[in-house]
């Protein structure tokens, strides 16, 4: 290994020939590096001579990479953009400043987004980006430091916190309920629209109003329309817009119906098998910022556990 890295170009070497490589021009590398032409043309000389083998074809007023210069081209832009990317997240950890989050799309439009004025008004100077995407992320490869997991428990990582389940439950505008259309029995979703969550890979079973209707033994009900949406946020503001019935989920929808956006209307609902975790990065547990959020999560969890009946009976 330590014979191969002797081996390798200078970076200073792969800095020009890689700017030189992306512009094909001698000339706009040189302006871009704040070097001269000739001094850019050496050094990717320097790394020819090297390897023995030619990277560009010289034209007139003209560049082209050859099939090595290709090559290493590829190689070259993605070991730079790492380097880059590292040191960024390096010097924003050394500040103390930036921490990232993961999360569903969901939960970070319902809950957690709603929320996070109560931190910032704590921890004003913690810059907080939020990734929300439905993959489990790897946190350490990926360089972010806490995640709130929505599965089953027996998928949660080792370590995990439950912060708290859910409950799953019709929800709607109250403008929607009417008495040429009533919403007081399951019986009643015949008047009305319903709203569906459909995932890319097929229908959340957990958030099915056919799995829902025949728990209720109404398999065989059929609404006014039904709406489609890719993701459960979309069917919960959709809902609030009041266009049809929604599963919502407390927590996700609790604030919404204190706030008078959503009503409950009917008794029947049931706990979801799922559950909201928290997981914390091993490599960033110990960081100030992250332990600050992390309590301050597990916080708002347990006054989530809280009120969880209130809105809800």
């Amino acid at each position: 290994m330590a014979e191969q890295r002797r081996n390798l170009p200078s970076l200073d070497l792969l800095r020009g020939f890689e700017a030189a490589a992306r512009n094909l021009s001698f000339t706009r590398a040189a302006k871009e590096l704040f070097v001269t032409q000739s001094a850019v043309s050496r050094q990717v000389k320097t790394i020819e001579d090297h390897l023995g083998a030619a990277l560009f074809v010289r034209r007139h007023r003209a560049l082209m990479l050859t099939d090595a210069g290709h090559e290493l081209y590829r190689a070259t832009a993605q070991a730079l953009r790492q380097l880059s990317d590292a040191a960024a997240k390096i010097r924003q950890r050394a500040a103390g400043r930036t921490l990232t989050v993961t999360t569903t799309i969901g939960f970070a439009s319902l809950w957690l987004i709603p929320r996070l004025a109560d931190f910032r008004s704590q921890r004003p100077d913690i810059d907080i980006r939020i990734a929300a995407d439905s993959r489990m992320i790897d946190l350490e490869r990926e360089g972010m430091e806490i995640a709130v997991r929505y599965c089953m428990p027996r998928a949660a990582p080792e370590g995990a916190i439950k912060l708290f389940g859910e409950v799953v439950l019709p929800v709607c505008s109250p403008t929607l309920v009417t008495r040429s259309a009533p919403l007081a029995t399951p019986a009643d979703l015949r008047h009305h629209v319903l709203l569906h969550y459909q995932m890319a890979d097929g229908v959340a079973p957990w958030l099915s109003w056919t799995v829902w209707l025949e728990t209720m033994q109404l398999p065989g009900l059929k609404p006014a329309g039904s709406l489609r949406f890719s993701q459960h946020d979309q069917t919960i503001h959709a809902a609030i817009d009041g266009q049809g019935v929604a599963l919502g989920t407390s927590p996700l929808v609790r604030q919404l119906i204190k706030q008078g956006k959503l009503i409950a209307p009917l008794a029947k609902k049931f706990d979801s098998s799922r559950a909201y975790f928290l997981v914390t990065a091993p490599n960033a547990a110990e960081r100030p910022e992250v332990k600050d959020f992390a309590a301050w999560l597990i916080r708002q969890a347990k006054q989530e556990a809280r009120h969880r009946g209130t809105l809800l009976k």
